[in-house]
């Protein structure tokens, strides 16, 4: 397994410039830098050479992750909305594939975080997911590139929110870039057992990230056990990613997405910050690869 950690464990707002957390990532023990997309139409492609070349000069591989805006909601029963989203993705993914991002994860197959204020219609939006999931998969092949469809808690969305419904959503997809993604925070408030969902997922687990139940970093001192977790991964053969995303600093549209209302970081400034997130995954390493 290759070990990363999400972009906006040190921002207040998505997008911005990503290559001077490649080097970061490399000096504190990564493998992966992982980058919200959702911002791709706003750059030149020239922002998406420089990720590239940063990357490779560092050694770090890139991932992308997208909490789709309620206009790219593929569920939508507004047929011209979802030709626009469909739009929007088909230039998302040539930017990924210019800066060497082969895999995107998220809900995509809706949109994030959801407004529970508004109507929803489950079996119906998951029937219209499903079908423009497909041409979506097959738009995303012919640069490379997989869609990891992302499990959430209750309180966050309402099609995919265990391990059960996300497996039986890829495989009604059937389109082999198209795969399962959990998280342990998600995980720990929808699943009976972590472990057995990881089961539950098993060949179809594309992508995985990690933290602990109040998201900060994972450490020794918290909820889960971390070596059983990589016991269970090793068991259904995962070789993939395990992508650390905490948040842990109030402030921003990021901490209003994610709700977090108070400072997890102890007050922490940007030399605590990094020490946290290379001790965590310093000792991922050691536990969950055992």
């Amino acid at each position: 397994m290759k070990y990363g950690i999400y972009y906006a464990y040190w921002e207040k707002e998505w997008g911005g410039q990503f290559v001077p957390y490649v080097e970061k990532c490399r000096r504190l023990g990564f493998d992966i830098l992982e980058v919200a997309c959702g911002a791709f139409h706003l750059e030149e492609d020239s922002f998406f050479r420089e990720l590239r070349q940063a990357a490779s000069d560092n050694g770090i591989l890139l991932t992308g992750g997208y909490g789709p805006r309620p206009e790219h909601n593929l569920a939508s029963a507004d047929e011209a909305a979802v030709e626009r989203a469909f739009a929007f993705y088909a230039d998302m993914f040539r930017k990924m594939e210019l800066a060497g991002i082969d895999r995107i994860g998220g809900a995509l197959y809706s949109y994030w975080p959801v407004d529970f204020s508004k109507p929803m219609d489950k079996p119906g939006d998951r029937e219209r997911s499903v079908r423009r999931m497909g041409r979506l998969a097959d738009m995303a092949a012919d640069r490379g590139i997989t869609l990891c469809m992302e499990a959430l808690n209750r309180f966050e969305g309402y099609m995919i929110n265990d391990a059960a419904e996300c497996v039986s959503y890829v495989r009604q997809v059937d389109r082999p870039n198209v795969k399962v993604m959990l998280d342990t925070f998600h995980m720990n408030i929808e699943e009976d057992s972590l472990l057995e969902a990881v089961r539950t997922a098993g060949s179809l687990l594309g992508h995985f990230h990690v933290g602990e139940a109040n998201r900060r970093c994972p450490g020794p001192g918290g909820r889960f056990s971390w070596a059983e977790i990589g016991s269970v991964l090793r068991e259904v053969d995962y070789s993939g990613f395990v992508v650390l995303e905490p948040f842990v600093v109030m402030g921003g549209q990021v901490g209003r997405d994610v709700s977090l209302w108070r400072d997890l970081s102890g007050g922490a400034g940007p030399e605590q910050l990094d020490q946290a997130a290379a001790d965590s995954v310093a000792y991922l390493r050691r536990v969950m690869g055992a």
